[in-house]
């Protein structure tokens, strides 16, 4: 479908003043260049000036019948006739003949003048390039510059190069760079910075050859290594690839047979076939590639289908063959802002072609994809595609339709596109018609930048002779006989039917399948015209488009049509943006100056871009707050996206409650996008607090829309200004209507505290569980926590109701942070900012570290929380005193901690049972309570399985050995590191009753042979030096009966001392000869 809308593009019109009759016309290079009918001359004219002004003429070598103009290298390219011969010839530094210099230069391919040719100065030049082949068709890349011509079944493709003349005299080198410094001086603006100071020449050279045998070539074009061929109903486009590895492409066995002995015999009528992507190699065109000889230094070159569609005339609508043939081949680039530079790859190249009644518009990058079809009212002679418009040509009319390139770049560039930050149209938004503009006569039409050039005549068409008349009604009665014969072969008699009777009374048998030459042009004719036609400014079409779509807001602002025209204005701005990107890296690159009389330098351009794209960006929002406006009151099917769009406005959110206020006087009530925004707005983090008027407003809004999202919306940190007496009358009518609930009854109570009932808050607390109360808190985490933009825990804060838990119910706000934590509604670094901002890093902060080591099983994060509390328990060790009578100032906190070290030995793993032998290193009621408790968490973590004892032996160092429990933090360090022996050495020497204790604890499995080989000589050492110390005595005779247990007789025999007495060690001997025996 094609909307039409009566918005006019074009500007102004003017008539360049040709003396002789145009036959052919193309512009580029801010040149129109004319080709007089049947004459070998080219001029040139302004089409960037007012009036066209007349830029040079110069003289071809042949009859013109085509010719293109490349905008890198800024050289023209015509396919040319002289004595029944065609050749192919390049005009480089044509600009030089409007100084009415007549000299040019004439060489061959590859052969670069030398001599008097260049001592003189940059002369213009014809470059003969020779075919095997006549040329048919020819193209030039708007990237590369290369050249791309179409023979009868053949693609030649030229590569542009530079070459230096560093070979000439060095005597005139001065002479040669003074005369290019005046002549570049005096020349007009060259968009293709041609050549330089240095001397660069332009030449082609031969790249590669392609074979076609099944297509004949009628338009071709190229584009970033983009290849396209036209015939008369298909067209195929392939990806040409430099590449180190030789490709060979298998051609079918049957591309050379089958071919008809008369196909003049027979109706051959082509299947309709569209094959996109891969899928394109499936068709019936076999191509292949023929090396040159003259490859550079990539090597080979790699082909790949890309697109290929093939069109079947439609014969019952009365088109006659030369109505159903392709015209207007295109591949156009697009470039986006990121884009460094023009040399790069176009992040979009689009191929357009055309049937008289419908043309097709394809991105052919990221995936081939058709992206409208257009559906002309009448035959269409040619079409030119551009960034925001497709200009297409009737006999009698210039029309505008919209174009989607803008949809496909703008998701190339912004990968935000199509989510909630951002959106634009899609690309496959259905095409609009603007309003046309009037011609007698229209033959061709060519574009460049705003300027639309067109080239029409008034000539009466000869009455055709009679002769010819009699011809075809001849050949009409043979069509007719022929086809009638076939279909009563079949037993079909037309006669029967209408449909056939009506088919078979049209001639097309003898007709062929080319397109027809153009008719040759009356000298009786009537006259004829060349128009320049400038369309408005991109600004002033989108304000247009506002000013009519204001008839659509007025009497339906939910209209279909509203929301289209806004999205057509929108990829208007953001085509225009993406050009402006492309004008400024243009104007940066843009070193050599200006050449046009009175032409702004770079930096005042680019000043008048900056302002330009500054309003464009302005208009933009504007549009986006528009296009907002629609999807906010628009069906619940696209309602999402008035969020992106609202975003990208820039509008505040009272700003666009404003907006969206219904009328008193309009029944309707608030769109779903609208509410939708609001609720994205609200449950999303933001940094944006409303006044209390607006607070209100909203929470009306959704007790009159969405009572169900209450509870949310009340918890956004944005309505914290709401009116809390207000708020609560509202939330009790939701519970006496919807029920009681957990999220409900907390934030009622929330809504108590700020009015500084604590009774009636206590009230609301104790009507669930805690454990509700922590489902409640997964449910909305808001109700506890405000921030955490963007993840940043930096700006994350406790709600009224977070510090008035930490008061009143320190053990609820615990349980309820670690909930959250583990159902990833908060950070771990986050729940620290929360207890810091309460000012609980000593009590609460170590209460919920605790309560994750019981919850967690994330072994990073056990890991952390286990170093954190060791390092918690150091410090307290260190910071408070073990005497039960010091000061209580020295203490950092008063308040008795959540879990015990009991506690968390009952029901945490990472915490262990207290070795028997601490008890005797640890006497009871010598110490403080904090510093007890800390002491025993610490020891408990030691005898537990998790800590990683290497990590906290650093902070050890900070406890010192002297006291018996700094002793014996330090003997279960070692003993966890496994220096058993170390560890016997200190106890003996420093506690040798807990020696026993120790040794039946830790001396166990693998470590028992330590009671004999470490254990007994060190004790029949110290006993032997202090034979009246009891003490170690009775640790000599535990460790005897130990050994005599798990040694054998002569083992025992062994491990007893030379100077030992005998007697003593007898009953041990006596006790492990009997086991041994029993054994």
């Amino acid at each position: 479908m094609v909307h039409v809308y009566n918005c006019h593009p074009f500007s102004a019109q003017q008539i360049v003043q040709v003396e002789q009759e145009p036959g052919l016309i193309c512009c580029g290079g801010g040149a129109l260049f004319v080709v007089a009918t049947g004459g070998c001359k080219v001029e040139a004219y302004s089409v960037e000036k007012e009036g066209c002004p007349f830029i040079c003429r110069f003289a071809t070598m042949g009859t013109v019948k085509s010719i293109q103009h490349s905008k890198i290298g800024d050289y023209l390219v015509t396919i040319e006739e002289k004595n029944s011969a065609t050749y192919l010839r390049a005009y480089t530094n044509w600009r030089h003949q409007a100084e009415g210099k007549a000299r040019v230069g004439v060489r061959l391919l590859g052969h670069l003048l030398r001599g008097a040719s260049v001592r003189v100065g940059v002369q213009m030049e014809i470059i003969e390039i020779p075919l095997s082949e006549s040329p048919v068709a020819v193209a030039c890349c708007s990237v590369t510059g290369d050249l791309l011509v179409g023979c009868e079944n053949t693609l030649v493709l030229f590569a542009l190069r530079r070459q230096n003349q560093h070979s000439l005299k060095q005597q005139n080198q001065s002479q040669l760079q003074s005369t290019w410094t005046n002549s570049q001086q005096s020349s007009s603006q060259s968009q293709g910075q041609i050549v330089g100071s240095n001397q660069n020449f332009l030449d082609f050279e031969r790249s590669v050859i392609l074979h076609l045998p099944k297509i004949k070539p009628k338009q071709v074009a190229l584009c970033g290594g983009y290849v396209a061929v036209q015939a008369e109903l298909e067209v195929l486009v392939l990806k040409l690839d430099a590449s180190s590895e030789p490709e060979t492409l298998e051609e079918s066995s049957d591309t050379k047979k089958d071919h008809l002995e008369d196909p003049a015999d027979f109706l051959l009528l082509p299947r309709h076939q569209e094959l996109l992507g891969d899928r394109a190699k499936d068709c019936d065109i076999p191509v292949s590639i023929e090396k040159t000889g003259l490859e550079d230094g990539t090597g080979q070159y790699t082909l790949s289908y890309v697109l290929f569609r093939r069109f079947t005339p439609d014969f019952f609508q009365g088109c006659s063959v030369e109505e159903t043939q392709l015209h207007s081949l295109q591949l156009y680039p697009l470039f986006t802002s990121h884009q460094a530079g023009s040399l790069e790859e176009p992040s979009c190249i689009f191929c357009f072609f055309s049937l008289p009644s419908a043309g097709y518009l394809y991105s052919l990058k990221g995936g081939v994809e058709l992206l409208s079809a257009y559906q002309y009212p009448e035959k269409v002679l040619k079409a030119v595609l551009t960034d925001h418009l497709l200009h297409v040509i009737t006999k009698n009319a210039l029309q505008c339709f919209t174009v989607r390139c803008a949809a496909v770049a703008t998701r190339v560039e912004d990968p935000y596109i199509d989510t909630t930050m951002k959106a634009c149209p899609p690309s496959g938004l259905e095409v609009c018609a603007l309003r046309m503009q009037l011609f007698i006569g229209l033959r061709s039409v060519c574009v460049y930048g705003r300027h639309v050039m067109l080239l029409s005549t008034a000539d009466a068409e000869a009455p055709e002779e009679p002769e010819r008349t009699t011809q075809r009604r001849g050949l009409e009665l043979k069509d007719h006989t022929l086809l009638t014969g076939i279909f009563l072969a079949v037993g079909i008699d037309p006669a029967t039917t209408p449909a056939l009777e009506s088919f078979l009374s049209r001639p097309f048998l003898g007709r062929k399948w080319t397109i027809s030459s153009p008719k040759e042009t009356s000298t009786a004719g009537h006259g004829w015209n060349l128009y320049v036609v400038d369309t408005v400014s991109p600004l002033t079409l989108y304000q247009e488009m506002v000013e009519y779509s204001q008839r659509y807001a007025e009497t339906n602002p939910q209209a279909q049509s509203l929301r289209h025209l806004l999205s057509e204005a929108h990829l208007l701005l953001r085509t225009s943006l993406l050009q402006t990107s492309e004008q400024q890296r243009s104007t940066e690159e843009d070193s050599a100056p200006s050449l046009q009389t009175g032409t702004d330098g770079p930096a005042e351009r680019q000043t008048a871009e900056q302002t330009d794209r500054q309003e464009l960006e302005e208009a933009l929002r504007q549009n986006c707050a528009q296009l907002g406006d629609c999807f906010s009151r628009g069906s619940q099917k696209d309602c999402h996206l008035a969020l992106p769009y609202y975003r990208m406005s820039g509008l505040s959110v009272t700003e666009i409650i404003t907006r969206n206020r219904p009328l008193p006087s309009s029944p309707h009530s608030y769109g779903p996008g609208f509410l939708f925004y609001l609720k994205h707005y609200l449950f999303e983090e933001t940094e944006q607090i409303l006044s209390q008027e607006v607070a209100d407003e909203v929470i009306d809004i959704f007790s009159q829309s969405e009572p169900s999202e209450l509870v949310s919306v009340c918890a956004s940190p944005s309505l914290i200004n709401i009116s809390p007496a207000q708020t609560l009358r509202i939330l009790q009518h939701l519970e006496d209507t919807a029920g009681v609930s957990v999220p409900l009854t907390t934030t009622m109570a929330t809504m108590m505290l700020r009015l500084d009932d604590l009774p009636q808050y206590t009230h609301l607390m104790e009507r669930h569980a805690e454990m509700l109360l922590v489902y409640g808190f997964i449910e909305e985490p808001r109700l506890l926590l405000h921030g955490g933009v963007r993840g940043q825990y930096t700006h994350i804060r406790p709600t009224a109701l977070t510090r008035q838990l930490a008061k009143s119910q320190p053990g609820l706000l615990v349980a309820a942070m670690v909930a959250l934590h583990e159902n990833n509604k908060v950070q771990l670094e986050q729940a620290d900012h929360i207890f810091k901002e309460l000012g609980c890093e000593n009590c609460l902060q170590v209460d919920f570290w605790e309560a994750m080591l019981m919850a967690s099983s994330q072994e990073t994060i056990i890991q952390e929380l286990l170093f954190r509390v060791a390092s918690v328990y150091i410090d307290r060790l260190t910071n408070t005193t073990s005497d039960t009578n010091a000061n209580k100032l020295q203490t950092p906190s008063r308040r008795r901690p959540l879990k015990s070290a009991d506690d968390l030995i009952n029901s945490c793993s990472h915490y262990g049972a207290l070795s028997p032998w601490l008890t005797v290193l640890n006497p009871a009621h010598t110490t403080s309570s904090q510093h007890q408790e800390a002491l025993f968490k610490l020891q408990s973590l030691l005898c537990g399985p998790s800590l990683s004892v290497g990590s906290v032996v650093p902070l050890m160092e900070r406890l010192s050995e002297e006291t018996l429990w700094g002793f014996s933090l330090h003997l279960l360090c070692a003993t966890r590191r496994g220096q058993y022996d170390i560890s016997i050495e200190k106890l003996l020497d420093r506690c040798p009753q807990a020696i026993i204790a120790y040794a039946n604890h830790q001396l166990q499995d693998k470590h028992m042979v330590l009671w004999w080989q470490k254990l007994l000589p060190e004790l029949c050492n110290r006993t032997r030096a202090a034979a009246d110390n009891s003490i170690l005595l009775a640790a000599l005779k535990e460790t005897l009966v130990v050994v005599a247990m798990e040694t054998s007789p002569t083992e025992f025999l062994e491990l007893m001392p030379d100077d030992g007495t005998a007697s003593y060690f007898l009953p041990y001997l006596l006790t492990c000869s009997q086991r041994h025996l029993l054994a």
